[in-house]
C-alpha cells in the first residue's frame, strides 16, 4: 500500500505540472481526490491492514493528500496568473496609435426648419402642443365644419382603418384646433401643433403619402384679418429674409371663413417667373383664414365675443423654399450624399 501511494503521489505531481489550464485541473482533483478517486480507492483497503500498519498508511496517505491539496492550489494560482497575463496581452490597447475620426452628425433640413418655425412662434407667445396621428372622422372633419358627402372625405383621398369611417390618419393637422379649444376651454388660445399627416397622394417632386404640417391657432377678442397677416408675414420674413414679399389670395376651407392661401415670391427669380416658380413668380406656401363661427360655436365659444384665425403650413414645402430644395423625395430618401449639404 506504501507504494501505491507513493506512486499516486508522483504521478498527481507530474500531472499537475503538465495541466494546461483549469479544465484538465478539476478533472485531475476528482480522478485523485473525488469520492471515487484513485486516493480514496486506497483508502478502502485500510481494513485489510493489521492494527499496528493503520496508523503508518493513514498518517502516509494523509501526508499524499495534504502535498496534492497543497500543489492543487498552486497549480490553480500559476494557471490565473497565466490566464490573465494572456488577456492582459490580446486585450491590451496601444494608446499611442490615433483614433479613428468620429464623424458627428447634424438635425436634418426639415427639422431645422421646424425649429425655426418653432423658435419664432414661441417669441410671439405660441403655445407648443401635439396631436394623434390616428384621428376620429369626427375630429378631422365634422367639427371643422366639413359634412358628409364633401370631397376631402372620400375613401380615395383618406387612408380609413375602420368599415365605417370613423377612424383615420389625419389628412391635416386642423383637428388640433379642436382638441386645442376643447383642452383650454375659454380664450386666450394660441398654440402651434406640427405633426405627420397623411393623404392618397401619389409620390413625386412635390407630393408624397405622408407628410408633415404645422398648425396654428389664435383665438381672442378682437382678432382680426390684419392679424393673421402681421403673424405669417413675420414668420416668412424670418425664414426667408426682410426682403421676402407675401401674397394672400382669396381661398376656400370649410373650417375658415373668409380663407386664403399665401404665397412668397419666388426666391430665385423674385417674381419675374421661371421653372422653379413653374413661370409664377410666386410658390404657395400655407393655407389660413379667419376660423369660422360654425367651429367656435362647435366648441363652446361664443363667436359674437371671440374671434380668431388659423393657418396650416406645409413643413416640406417650408423647408424646401428654406435651403433652395427642388425636389420632395430628396427630404425622404435619407440620401447621405444630400443631407450632408445642410
Amino acid at each position: 500500500m506504501k507504494e501505491m501511494l507513493e506512486q499516486i503521489k508522483a504521478r498527481a505531481m507530474q500531472e499537475l505540472n503538465e495541466a494546461a489550464d483549469m479544465t484538465q485541473l478539476e478533472n485531475l482533483r476528482i480522478r485523485l481526490l473525488g469520492k471515487k478517486g484513485e486516493l480514496t480507492a486506497v483508502l478502502k483497503q485500510m481494513g485489510k491492514l493489521s492494527a499496528e500498519e493503520r496508523p503508518v498508511m493513514g498518517q502516509l496517505a494523509n501526508t499524499v493528500r495534504a502535498a496534492i491539496e497543497e500543489k492543487l492550489e498552486t497549480r490553480k494560482t500559476e494557471l490565473k496568473a497565466k490566464a490573465l497575463e494572456m488577456k492582459l496581452k490580446y486585450e491590451a490597447i496601444d494608446v499611442t496609435i490615433p483614433g479613428d475620426k468620429v464623424t458627428m452628425g447634424h438635425k436634418h433640413p426639415m427639422n431645422k426648419a421646424l425649429d425655426e418655425a418653432k423658435e419664432i412662434f414661441i417669441g410671439m407667445g405660441f403655445q407648443i402642443l401635439e396631436g394623434p396621428e390616428v384621428e376620429l372622422s369626427e375630429y378631422n372633419f365634422t367639427k371643422l365644419n366639413t359634412e358628409e358627402g364633401h370631397p376631402a372625405r372620400d375613401r380615395s383621398d383618406t387612408f380609413y382603418i375602420t368599415d365605417d369611417d370613423s377612424v383615420l390618419l389625419r389628412t391635416q393637422t386642423s383637428p388640433m384646433q379642436i382638441r386645442a379649444m376643447e383642452a383650454i376651454g375659454q380664450p386666450p388660445i394660441r398654440i402651434l401643433a406640427p405633426g405627420r399627416v397623411y393623404r392618397k397622394d401619389e409620390v413625386d417632386a412635390t407630393h408624397s403619402p405622408m407628410f408633415h404640417q404645422i398648425e396654428g391657432l389664435v383665438i381672442d377678442k378682437g382678432i382680426t384679418m390684419a392679424d393673421l397677416k402681421g403673424t405669417l408675414e413675420t414668420l416668412v420674413k424670418s425664414l426667408y429674409g426682410e426682403d421676402s414679399v407675401v401674397r394672400f389670395r382669396p381661398h376656400h376651407f370649410p373650417f375658415t371663413e373668409p380663407s386664403c392661401e399665401v404665397d412668397v415670391q419666388c426666391f430665385k427669380c423674385h417674381g419675374a417667373g421661371c421653372p422653379t416658380c413653374k413661370g409664377e413668380g410666386w410658390i404657395e406656401l400655407l393655407g389660413a383664414g379667419m376660423v369660422h363661427p360654425n367651429v367656435l360655436e362647435g366648441c363652446g365659444i361664443d363667436p359674437k365675443v371671440y374671434s380668431g384665425f388659423a393657418f396650416g403650413i406645409g413643413l416640406e414645402r417650408m423647408a424646401m423654399r428654406r435651403f433652395r430644395i427642388s425636389d420632395l423625395r430628396l427630404i425622404f430618401e435619407n440620401d447621405v450624399r444630400f443631407l450632408e449639404q445642410f
